[in-house]
């Protein structure tokens, strides 16, 4: 069985429809084999997963990402993939709702008002798009007056934009700000530019 344990994983990773953690790998496991695994040894399977996409024939790896692992194309073929990604412009993003979630990412949690007030427009047509797409999702409910609904990104965020947590976000002082200094909140919008560059 353990001669074969990367294979199993690797049909885990492959199967995903996102990034696996890696207890859910060992409970599904343990669950078929009726054995138990260390975290150690599903780890050194996911490293000879590693070394063996690391090679140049391969066009895809297992990267760690989102709190899992998942397989993920190199960076070589990134171009086109990019041109296959923007011919898909129904699937694109608009730059309302990259700003929307630019500061959501950064502020979160966070109220439709307070949305509203940095982007000084409603949020209410970016903020069902980020829901349906699953970017997005409520957290919670305010203290303040009327219970507003919080919202948060989700794992699906992180790996939309292929970073492994928030800490990966560009922080504020990476952006070459203007002459004029705006509101710190300014400087949220902009990220929206920095996040949708990644």
């Amino acid at each position: 069985m353990m001669e074969f344990l990367p294979q199993h994983v690797e049909s885990l990773i492959f199967a995903a429809p996102q990034p696996i953690a890696l207890e859910e790998i060992r409970g599904v496991l343990e669950e078929t084999f009726g054995l138990a695994f260390t975290s150690d040894s599903v780890l050194q399977a996911i490293g000879e997963l590693k070394r063996r996409y690391d090679h140049a024939q391969h066009s895809f790896e297992v990267v760690e990402i989102a709190g899992g692992y998942q397989f993920m194309s190199k960076g070589a073929y990134h171009q086109t993939i990019g041109t296959h990604l923007r011919q898909q412009s129904t699937k694109k993003l608009s730059r309302s709702a990259l700003e929307t979630l630019s500061i959501i990412a950064y502020r979160q949690p966070v109220t439709r008002s307070e949305l509203e007030k940095i982007r000084g427009v409603s949020c209410d047509y970016a903020l069902q798009k980020l829901l349906e797409k699953e970017l997005v999702t409520i957290t919670g409910r305010a203290e303040s007056v009327g219970k507003p609904l919080l919202y948060g990104v989700t794992d699906r965020f992180m790996d939309y934009f292929g970073i492994r947590s928030l800490t990966d976000l560009p922080q504020p002082k990476e952006f070459k700000l203007p002459e004029s200094i705006g509101t710190p909140d300014d400087i949220l919008v902009d990220a929206a530019q920095a996040t949708d560059g990644q």
